[in-house]
């Protein structure tokens, strides 16, 4: 998912072509994605006012399906339903630092739980722990959980009014910082630096 305007972050840069490490964020999460063997489609979805991330898209030879904009959430239902597509993971292009290893980790628990879903949620406190602010909040099982903008739905079921969903809880700041305003673009940055000078050394 790959619509957003940045209107947080001022300037006219589009989001997903925020850089984080000399690259765009777009493209850290669709090398990221390439690296997942059981991964075989990846589709940039986005809308018309998204018109970089559209050339970005076409320089990283992935797919292109255009969105009319309408939020999240009817962008990402019309996109399966209009793809056709099955088991699908969604994930949005504001994760610059998601890894390979939770990805896999998610696929695995959405298909050993045999649910029609599964949504990746980290704990309130580990966003405090980050300095953040999460986006959306939910009560779960007595707990506080955020969204971080990772899920797996069967698309055969998007459809569906409610789906029965497998919750996996997070705590690692690769996971969870997703990049909504300028605070968190420079978190992105300074993690990601101290991750590759930790694996360098």
């Amino acid at each position: 998912m790959a619509g957003g305007r940045a209107t947080r972050m001022g300037g006219n840069v589009e989001k997903p072509m925020l850089q984080v490490a000399g690259k765009s964020m777009l493209r850290l999460v669709v090398e990221t994605l390439r690296q997942i063997q059981t991964i075989d489609r990846i589709v940039v979805a986005g809308g018309s006012n998204t018109p970089d991330t559209t050339i970005e898209a076409r320089t990283l030879g992935v797919e292109i399906f255009p969105t009319p904009g309408n939020g999240f959430e009817e962008d990402m239902r019309n996109t399966i339903r209009s793809l056709g597509l099955e088991d699908v993971l969604v994930i949005s292009a504001d994760l610059p630092l998601i890894t390979p290893d939770i990805i896999s980790e998610a696929i695995t628990r959405y298909h050993k739980s045999g649910k029609p879903a599964l949504a990746v949620m980290a704990k309130i406190e580990s966003y405090q722990h980050l300095g953040t602010k999460p986006q959306h909040i939910f009560e779960i099982d007595g707990q506080r959980l955020a969204a971080v903008g990772l899920n797996i739905i069967d698309g055969r079921r998007i459809s569906d009014k409610e789906l029965d969903q497998e919750v996996f809880v997070v705590d690692s700041p690769e996971a969870i910082l997703n990049v909504n305003n300028l605070q968190e673009l420079e978190l992105a940055r300074k993690t990601l630096d101290a991750i590759k000078k930790g694996v360098s050394e």
